[in-house]
Parts: structure tokens; sequence; C-alpha cells
């Protein structure tokens, strides 16, 4: 699982590769969470290479959401495909998140 942050007009751009599962979840959760206690509100995931993700890593996803949607922002979820792309919409998170 490889992870790179980077911050681009007030956004933080998060892109995700490989496999999302309990141990990546937590970390990607921890780094997230330091954005959004530093102000931040918009995030862009882009998920185009992340080949599957667990119940554990879609939690993270939702509690980011729900903390950046509180302080007047959100997540939106890009290049999402296959089966990352069929779990989304079989647990409805299509209609949770902007995907793009």
């Amino acid at each position: 699982m490889l992870q790179e942050f980077s911050v681009v007009n007030n956004e933080v751009h998060v892109t995700l590769t490989g496999s999302i599962y309990v141990e990546e979840a937590t970390a990607i959760r921890a780094k997230l969470i330091e954005y959004i206690d530093k102000g931040f509100k918009r995030f862009i995931i882009t998920m185009q290479n992340v080949d599957y993700i667990d119940s554990s890593g879609l939690g993270v996803l939702v509690a980011v959401q729900k903390r950046a949607v509180q302080n007047g922002g959100g997540v939106a979820i890009k290049g999402i495909k296959g089966i990352v792309k069929e779990l989304f919409e079989l647990t409805r998170l299509n209609k949770v998140f902007e995907i793009l």
C-alpha cells in the first residue's frame, strides 16, 4: 500500500495505491485526521490504483467524510474502478461521496 499526500489550493489530495486493509486504514485515518485538525476540510482521494478495500477502509472514508462535512467541506473519490467501484455501489457509498 502506497500513500501520497499533498495540499493544492487548500485541498488535501491523497493518492492511494494497492490494497487497503485494517492496518493501512488505520494509518490513512491518522494522517487524514491530522489534516482535519489543521483546518483542512476538502479532500480529493484518488483510488484508481487501489485493487481492494475492506470494511475498515470504507469506514475510515465515511468517518473522514462525516468530519469534513461537519466543518463545511467534503470528500471526493476519484478514479474508482473494478471491485472497488462495485463495493462503493453495493454499500451505496457512491451516494455518500462525490465520485469524480
